[in-house]
């Protein structure tokens, strides 16, 4: 089994429900399991400032896909929730990002892990910070709590909205 975090994002069409939609059909998924989950943090937009603040979260997954398969499988989710192809860096209904995928380095013309521009995203640094601590190591051998010191804060704020285990919102 692999470990693998993945980010979660939405600004339009009730992020929040999106949000919980994408992490129940994440937990469907008869080769994903989830681990943990962050905190949901609110920011503004990365590029396009006439759009909707997004909301992000993370996840950690046990999961015995391989990188491409969980990417095709992530695919599957954001298209089964409308996720139509806009502008770069534009408003989206939700957006799933592998961002970790056990120790590995990997480019691919469709993957790379770990995710691009990590370390200059406050809203994908938090979430982490919330399930692998400060002293956690990128497979570079950066320290994520030092990335996030360098990072730019980006308006990021912790959000009153908690994501819930499917499994326990059903107890």
């Amino acid at each position: 089994m692999a470990t693998a975090f993945i980010g979660l994002g939405a600004n339009i069409l009730n992020p929040r429900l999106q949000l919980s939609r994408a992490l129940t059909a994440l937990e469907q998924h008869t080769h994903i399991s989830i681990e943990a989950l962050s905190r949901v943090y609110g920011s503004a937009p990365m590029g396009p400032t006439d759009q909707p603040d997004f909301l992000n979260a993370a996840v950690k997954i046990e999961t015995c896909l391989s990188p491409e398969a969980l990417l095709a499988a992530v695919k599957v989710i954001e298209q089964q929730q409308g996720r139509v192809a806009s502008r770069r860096w534009g408003e989206r209904c939700i957006d799933l990002d592998i961002l970790l995928y056990d120790a590995i380095e990997l480019e691919t013309d469709t993957l790379r892990i770990p995710h691009p521009g990590i370390s200059d995203r406050a809203f994908v640094l938090e979430p982490l910070l919330d399930l692998l601590g400060r002293e956690f190591k990128m497979p570079s051998g950066a320290e994520i709590g030092k990335l996030r010191d360098l990072c730019p804060d980006g308006d990021i704020r912790v959000e009153d909205f908690e994501l819930v285990m499917p499994s326990s919102a059903e107890n």
